[in-house]
């Protein structure tokens, strides 16, 4: 049993799409749309950059939303990849918006001009510069919260994203307080390079706005059972998704939980889908037994260049064969599993390296 997810923040990169923007009819209509929607050129600052302009808040999440649900469209269009069979969709923060897109609980533009807002918001909640976030390496979640605690710091667990990787944010002064007593027990850890100390309290501001925001909605009843970064737990009705949309601005992304969850509820394999592997290897730290897979921006260009050299099979059959080779080594059918690991492109199968999850 397969679950789908999504990443957030963090796994942008300028020029992503650039392949499949070219190519796929599909995925132009779709950048096409959203410039449309946001009276923006979102598509010319993921394609041309520069770095500076994506990496700003308000640019970041919509662009990671439209990258992912580009290709989850170009997957089930394309690919004719029922990925709607999955138990769960799930979403690392900004990512649950893109599951929400793609079970159809919201529109294409709702979550367009949703996300623009609640980057703008979020990144103008705390002065530039006044906020930032730490990512804590090898530690347990407990001993971390007890540090928190016993030394008074004003620091946070933004994101519980895996056993031995955890995000804290904070007010830059509060944070390097946190950082000299973790040096001071020999903790690794890494200041990320974000615009803010998002999912913590400190995003007040950015909470009262999304309320408004999301209390205009009507939500529909989407084709998934749609896991919740706040509560762990799947979300039940229209009012509940609101709320803990809401509630996530300011609550910690409790991947790990999200992710042990999902497999207790008996997912067995997950598939990412956004611009590269960044869940992947989150969720191989959680859990080793698990099969991971990632219809990324690399996979799809791999599986186009790979193509090339069957010049002589029309359109239809290239189809089939992308089908057959996603549906061996993603949904990996017993039936096809052997054959596809030795027959089948088997570099697509070497290990993700996971990076930081952010909002």
């Amino acid at each position: 049993m397969f679950s789908v997810i999504f990443p957030g923040q963090g796994s942008q990169v300028v020029g992503m799409s650039n392949e499949l923007h070219s190519k796929f009819d599909l995925v132009k209509k779709l950048f096409k749309d959203a410039d449309q929607v946001l009276n923006f050129p979102i598509s010319k600052v993921i394609l041309e950059g520069p770095k500076e302009d994506l990496n700003l808040t308000e640019n970041t999440q919509p662009a990671i939303f439209l990258v992912g649900y580009s290709i989850f469209n170009l997957a089930k269009q394309e690919f004719g990849l029922d990925l709607h069979k999955a138990k769960f969709f799930a979403g690392h923060s900004v990512g649950e918006y893109t599951a929400l897109a793609s079970s159809g609980v919201i529109s294409f533009e709702e979550a367009l001009k949703l996300l623009k807002i609640r980057g703008n918001t979020m990144q103008s909640a705390v002065p530039k510069n006044e906020g930032g976030m730490v990512a804590v390496l090898g530690s347990d979640i407990i001993i971390i919260e007890d540090l928190i605690k016993k030394k008074h710091h004003r620091c946070f667990i933004a994101n519980d994203n895996s056993i031995g990787q955890l995000v804290i944010s904070g007010r830059v002064h509060d944070l390097q307080n946190f950082i000299n007593d973790l040096k001071n027990l020999r903790i690794k850890n890494i200041i990320l390079p974000v615009s803010g100390p998002f999912h913590c309290e400190l995003m007040n501001k950015a909470t009262k706005v999304m309320y408004s925001e999301l209390n205009k909605l009507n939500l529909k009843n989407g084709k998934n059972i749609l896991i919740s970064n706040v509560s762990a737990n799947p979300m039940q009705n229209s009012d509940e998704i609101k709320d803990l949309l809401v509630k996530q601005i300011e609550s910690r992304v409790r991947w790990r939980e999200s992710v042990n969850y999902m497999i207790e509820e008996g997912t067995d394999r997950f598939i990412e889908i956004g611009p590269g592997k960044v869940l992947s290897g989150l969720i191989k730290r959680i859990n080793r037994t698990v099969k991971v897979n990632a219809i990324s921006l690399s996979f799809i260009s791999l599986l186009l260049n790979r193509l090339k050299s069957i010049s002589l099979l029309g359109g239809s059959t290239k189809k089939v064969i992308i089908l057959y080779f996603i549906f061996c080594n993603l949904i990996c059918f017993a039936p096809c599993q052997s054959i596809s690991k030795i027959t089948f492109f088997p570099e697509l199968r070497s290990s993700n390296t996971g990076f930081f999850e952010v909002p």
